[in-house]
């Protein structure tokens, strides 16, 4: 029997690439902490692609420190601490949603981090810095389509307390690169740090907006997409969850609209439980997905909670 054997510089052909560091992630309430969890966009967007069976690989740091068992190994760095992010809620009213702060932060990904691998899709989701320019740069390279969280370009942190707070794109210098993705994802706070009307000229650019679901715009239409109830209990990972079933709603065959109606599913479920969520693999196989795919903009799937399990009904 003859072996064979594969040169390891001819490229590949893989799905999906998930380019994004874990976290440890506290939150904390009234100046109490009420839980901790495995955090990072990577997380979420795994929770999503993993319940539908897609095929993914994923590029993430972490210290020595990192306490989490995780589907998707990542990268060990000697050198520093996994990212940690306290969030910081509060029953005041007048207040925002959350207080977002890196106490730390792993090494960044580079580009030398990523396989010598095609994929059909590239996601760059960073949330505490990771993305570099020329890494994105790379996933470009590597990948037919790029998505980007406009998150892991835009954010910034504060040299003393490690406050979140977000820079105009043209401040950064991923400007360039947006005229070589092919989808950027904001949430209506973020969207404030792009020009839209000129980033949707080169690429598609999906708003999200929490309970009033999404906006698709492309280069000659602007199309809301519907949302599903949902009782807010932790917004962490509601946008990262989004994207990750926009990107499982495209490699189901699912036309931009619909996926983003797939996206605005998982943001629901993802805000209606603390941390990093948890889905039922065979319902969504077997039940969400062939709904969405034949009866798509047509079919209502409400959910319940019922003894933590999640009940689908059609109206």
């Amino acid at each position: 029997m003859v072996k064979e054997t594969i040169d390891s510089s001819i490229p590949t052909t893989r799905r999906c690439l998930i380019v994004g560091n874990y976290c440890h992630d506290v939150l904390i309430k009234d100046d109490v902490v009420i839980a901790e969890s495995l955090g990072g966009a990577a997380s979420f967007v795994s929770a999503v692609l993993d319940s539908l069976s897609i095929s993914s690989d994923y590029i993430s740091k972490v210290g020595t420190d990192f306490v989490y068992t995780v589907n998707h190994r990542p990268i060990t760095s000697a050198s520093s601490k996994t990212t940690v992010f306290h969030a910081y809620f509060s029953t005041e009213t007048k207040r925002q949603d959350r207080i977002l702060k890196r106490v730390s932060a792993c090494d960044p990904v580079t580009p030398s981090d990523l396989p010598n691998s095609n994929f059909d899709f590239g996601l760059a989701v960073g949330v505490g810095g990771e993305i570099l320019p020329e890494t994105l740069e790379r996933m470009i390279d590597l990948c037919k389509v790029v998505f980007v969280d406009i998150q892991a370009l835009i954010r910034v942190f504060d040299p003393v307390d490690g406050t979140v707070n977000l820079v105009h794109l043209d401040q950064t210098g991923f400007g360039p690169l947006l005229k070589k993705i092919g989808f950027l994802k904001a949430s209506a706070e973020e969207a404030q740090y792009v020009d839209v009307e000129e980033a949707r000229k080169w690429c598609c650019v999906v708003v999200t907006n929490g309970k009033e679901g999404c906006t698709v715009y492309t280069k000659d239409e602007e199309l809301p997409v519907a949302p599903f109830s949902a009782f807010q209990v932790d917004p962490t990972g509601a946008g990262d969850s989004f994207l990750g079933g926009l990107v499982a709603g495209l490699v189901h065959g699912l036309n931009v609209p619909d996926a983003a109606l797939l996206g605005n599913f998982f943001g629901s479920l993802t805000v209606g439980q603390i941390g990093l969520p948890m889905f039922d693999s065979r319902l969504v196989q077997d039940r969400l997905i062939p709904l969405v795919m034949i009866l798509p903009r047509y079919i209502s799937l409400m959910w319940t909670r019922v003894d933590g399990n999640l009940n689908f009904s059609l109206h």
